[in-house]
């Protein structure tokens, strides 16, 4: 059974927080259209979605990827970067807890789950302005036990690491190769985004398919010129908050 959590859309969404792109107009009714739109796909998609507790006074509480990283036999609770956003994990805790056991990063260091690209055993964390090295090698430190190899990894021009790259097949990432290096995934293929789309490499695998935002229409005619299966939603609003479609739910395999 797969579980996705999710967490409705704070009516202070317009003040969340933004690193890489002007703030403007964002319609807080529009995002949570959106945002429903995307749990009905993840429902179709077989998952079963559950909503955390709702936080009105947490502008950026939708984006539940940053708050913990789930592996299949651990669970990381993460220390996000932006210090209005640490009061997130303390819910998505809570629900973790009675599935994984947890390891915690500890301050000062800070990490973003929307930097944790998780692949097999293999686990790529990028350097940005929101996860410091400190707790790279925390993580590193707490994961070995349990079989994972965490690999530092640099990128450039967006917020977070699936900003830039994404695991959308068993071998293939689909990628920037403007903001991170193809040659950093060994073993894996690489779908490059379209051009004019620089933030269309965020995406997310799930039941057979691969859910995309609807306004990347160009990258997606590269993914299904590539046989791959697509699911649209639409994203415009919480786009605006640096939002893709991972940021939106964390996905907990169960028995």
């Amino acid at each position: 059974m797969l579980i996705a959590y999710t967490r409705e859309v704070s009516p202070a969404l317009a003040d969340c927080e933004l690193t890489h792109l002007e703030r403007e107009p964002l319609d807080v009714a529009g995002a949570r259209a959106e945002h429903e739109a995307y749990e009905s796909v993840l429902e179709r998609l077989g998952a079963i979605v559950r909503r955390l507790p709702a936080t009105p006074h947490l502008p950026d509480g939708v984006f539940v990827e940053d708050a913990a990283v789930v592996l299949d036999d651990v669970a990381v609770i993460t220390r996000p970067g932006a210090p209005s956003r640490q009061p997130e994990t303390a819910s998505v805790e809570t629900v973790l807890a009675a599935h994984r056991p947890l390891v915690h990063v500890r301050a000062p260091a800070t990490l973003d789950g929307g930097d944790v690209l998780v692949a097999g055993r293999k686990i790529y964390i990028g350097l940005s302005t929101r996860t410091s090295r400190d707790a790279i090698q925390q993580v590193a430190d707490q994961l070995t036990p349990y079989g994972y190899i965490v690999i530092p990894l640099a990128f450039t021009g967006c917020l977070h690491l699936k900003s830039a790259v994404t695991r959308i097949a068993d071998d293939l990432m689909l990628l920037n190769p403007a903001w991170v290096e193809a040659d950093a995934f060994i073993g894996y293929r690489a779908l490059t985004i379209d051009p004019a789309e620089p933030h269309a490499a965020n995406a997310l695998a799930l039941g057979g398919a691969v859910i995309h935002p609807l306004h990347h229409a160009r990258t997606r005619a590269r993914l299904e010129d590539a046989g791959l299966t697509v699911v649209t939603v639409p994203q415009v609003e919480l786009a605006k908050a640096e939002s893709g479609v991972t940021c939106c739910s964390l996905l907990v395999e169960v028995d």
